[in-house]
């Protein structure tokens, strides 16, 4: 499970602020956002099994982001590519995200389930290839995304959207408050998501924004804010099986360039 919250257009001084937390096996091994060094000008954390990223952003004003699509009725082939390199594939082209999108919806049947949000300088697009309809532009607005459709209304989700939104009324939303939404560990008092084969506990622990438990939890938590002028910056915070912090980077650029 993966949950993140976007807001497109909906602040004076931001054009994008996203926050987002990554959920992943414990024993995965992973990297920590930084710099590429053979994919110049893009900023992600890395995945060191498949070398794909869920969440970067590029100097040259793209941000993408993908996550799984959760089916219990149709789990992932084995053989499947890895959705994790659709995002660094879209930062490293130029193409508008829509064009990308549109290219990949011929394709896409070949990866497990996924969602992806992708963005440049003038536009916000969402396409997953476990709903049968095709890639499409966002309005202005703010949004959620876990493991299921673009603002499936499951409770963490409303939630986090909710505690999000209300941050945004401020002229210069706080990364602290905003860290604090991400950190919700309370699990859902009510529907927690679609019934599955998965252990009790896990499944309750899925329920929670900040997912905790001894085999798979939150990894990581990630902020960006992208104001109109292409002023980025982005912040990780990184955390162990027990849910402590472990560490965090910080990094800003002035976005427009390659």
């Amino acid at each position: 499970m993966c949950l993140l919250v976007v807001a497109w257009l909906s602040h004076p001084r931001y054009r994008l602020v996203v926050a987002g937390n990554r959920d992943e096996f414990h024993d995965r091994p992973s990297a920590p956002l930084g710099w590429w060094s053979d994919v110049p000008g893009v900023l992600a954390g890395r995945d060191l099994r498949a070398s794909g990223t869920w969440l970067g952003v590029a100097r040259s004003d793209r941000f993408g982001i993908v996550t799984n699509f959760r089916n219990v009725e149709a789990p992932a082939a084995a053989a499947s590519p890895s959705r994790g390199q659709l995002v660094p594939r879209f930062l490293r082209e130029d193409r508008e995200p829509g064009v990308f999108l549109d290219e990949l919806h011929a394709t896409a049947d070949r990866f497990a389930g996924f969602n992806l949000l992708l963005a440049d300088s003038s536009s916000l697009h969402y396409y997953s290839n476990a709903t049968g309809q095709p890639p499409r532009a966002l309005p202005p607005g703010i949004y959620g995304l876990s493991n299921h459709q673009l603002d499936e209304p499951w409770p963490k989700l409303v939630r986090t959207r909710q505690r999000f939104a209300a941050q945004l009324v401020r002229d210069d939303p706080a990364p602290e408050a905003l860290f604090d939404v991400l950190a919700d560990r309370a699990p859902a008092a009510d529907d927690p998501g679609p019934a599955t084969d998965l252990p009790a506990d896990l499944e309750r622990a899925l329920s929670a924004p900040f997912v905790r438990h001894a085999r798979y939890g939150t990894r990581c938590s990630t902020l960006a804010f992208v104001e109109h002028d292409g002023r980025t910056r982005v912040h990780e915070r990184r955390f162990d099986a027990a849910g402590a912090q472990t560490g965090s980077s910080r990094f800003e650029f002035r976005g427009g360039s390659q």
